[in-house]
């Protein structure tokens, strides 16, 4: 169905959760949000489902936000919608394995903060393109800072380079680049079949607090610094000059 963004299937213990909206490159549009959000409730209340895989269809993970619906106006939601998003992953109580062989933009990348473990496979790309559509990572810096370096973070933030899945574990950002998505998925899949279910639930609030405490003291503050940056003119320029694939006004040649 045209209207299915986001696929779900359990088997042996794992839910596999597939960003299946490859004709805007798995954008982080309303509907798919949505759809994202009831899934990883179903995983929640499957008491056969250990774990979640989070993966995609198509070459791309996750775009980031839907630019054509943030050119619409609709980013004031857009904004609270991520941010619960990611508390969803953070406090689902079941590890989240990322599986990425596919770009990761923007948003994306608090998704893939957000997830427990990260796996990536060589056709994986990244990048903070905020800074370059006059925008901040302000929500996502909430799960994407506690796993980068400093100077990592200062310098794909400030620049918005893209970086290859190999850098992305060297900074932090993911555990593992892998040569083979699948099989090194499988490994760490078997691995969370093999553990306690107690075990697991008990283990995860361990690694998830601090982040946590993050969004309690500042998540307020970031998320209208993002629904603020999303209305502005320079952004409004940014996003028109993304979408018709020309440099912005700023851009220096």
């Amino acid at each position: 169905m045209s209207d299915q963004l986001v696929d779900y299937a359990a088997q042996r213990g794992i839910a596999r959760i597939a960003l299946n909206s490859p004709g805007n490159r798995n954008a982080l549009s309303a509907a798919l949000m949505t759809q994202l959000a009831e899934a990883l409730t179903a995983a929640a209340g499957d008491p056969a489902v250990r774990a979640v895989e989070l993966t995609h269809t198509g070459s791309t993970f996750c775009a980031g936000a839907d630019l054509a619906e943030a050119r619409a106006g609709g980013m004031a939601s857009g904004t609270g919608r991520l941010m619960e998003l990611l508390r969803q992953i953070l406090t689902l109580p079941k590890p989240v394995v990322a599986s990425i062989d596919g770009h990761v933009r923007a948003g994306g990348t608090g998704l893939v903060g957000a997830c427990d473990i990260a796996i990536a496979g060589p056709a994986s790309t990244f990048a903070f393109s905020e800074v370059r559509l006059a925008l901040a990572p302000a929500i996502i810096s909430l799960t994407t800072l506690p796993r980068l370096s400093p100077r990592a973070a200062g310098r794909y933030y400030l620049t918005g380079e893209t970086f290859d899945a190999a850098e992305a574990a060297r900074i932090g950002l993911i555990t593992e680049a892998v040569a083979d998505i699948d099989a090194g998925t499988l490994t760490v899949l078997d691995a969370l079949r093999a553990a306690s279910p107690q075990g697991l639930a008990e283990t995860k609030p361990l690694l998830t607090a601090d982040v946590l405490a993050g969004f309690n003291a500042r998540g307020d503050a970031l998320a209208a610094q993002s629904a603020r940056l999303f209305g502005s003119a320079d952004a409004a320029e940014g996003m028109a000059a993304f979408l018709a694939r020309r440099p912005p006004s700023w851009a220096v040649s």
